[in-house]
């Protein structure tokens, strides 16, 4: 079976392990990319959007990783 190009915010909800609310104000603020469907305009966010969206947080965690080192007491706990 394959899985389905579009999901709803409730099932990318649970993909990223947060809040519905959370992620209607993701794709409201535009920090996540989806689209508005239909007579009552429903939200969609297209799966590999948000593959490309986990994938730019990965890189933006490494980077302030990167610029935020622990310091010696941190790395003794």
């Amino acid at each position: 079976m394959t899985e389905p190009r579009f999901l709803l915010l409730p099932d990318v909800a649970a993909e990223l392990n947060v809040s519905e609310s959370q992620v209607y104000h993701m794709v409201r603020s535009g920090e996540l990319p989806a689209i508005k469907i239909g007579g009552r305009g429903q939200w969609r966010v297209e799966r590999a959007r948000l593959e490309q969206y986990i994938e730019q947080k990965y890189a933006e965690t490494a980077d302030w990783v990167a610029r935020n080192p622990l310091n010696a007491a941190e790395e003794r706990d």
